[in-house]
């Protein structure tokens, strides 16, 4: 099950925050200022895979990945692959490029509705839904239609 998705630029100010387990929200920025640490202190030539049981508990992993000033961030157990879950990350932000024409930051302050909206076409629950980036776009923009 994924158990969470974090964009936050490379301040570790979070841009989205979406969590499958309730959270409280003092454990959240905790959570987010702890995973932060451990993304800047890691090397570029090293794994994109983290184990992060003493955050999560046993069998917690997080992938991520760095796209311009963003790192984007999936936490899942170990019921998930993690080459599939960078590939779901690699859906995601090739989605959100078709949506915004080259995403950046920006887009994702500013258009967090719409940020939200893919994210759910994509993972609901925890639960992955759809891998294709196009058939997202499809129902981002029948969503959009009906607004």
């Amino acid at each position: 099950m994924i158990r969470g998705v974090i964009i936050m630029n490379d301040q570790g100010k979070p841009r989205l925050v979406k969590f499958y387990e309730f959270q409280p929200m003092e454990k959240q920025q905790e959570l987010i200022r702890s995973i932060y640490r451990i993304l800047c202190s890691r090397a570029e030539n090293v794994s994109n895979f983290v184990k992060v049981d003493s955050l999560f508990g046993p069998d917690v992993r997080l992938v991520y990945k760095t796209y311009a000033t963003l790192y984007f961030v999936f936490i899942f157990d170990s019921s998930e692959n993690e080459l599939a879950m960078l590939d779901l990350m690699q859906v995601f932000v090739e989605t959100m490029d078709k949506c915004f024409s080259n995403v950046c930051e920006l887009d994702v302050v500013f258009n967090f509705n719409k940020v939200h909206t893919i994210l759910d076409e994509i993972i609901l629950g925890g639960q992955v839904l759809e891998t294709s980036s196009s058939q997202v776009v499809k129902a981002v923009e029948e969503i959009s239609r009906l607004s």
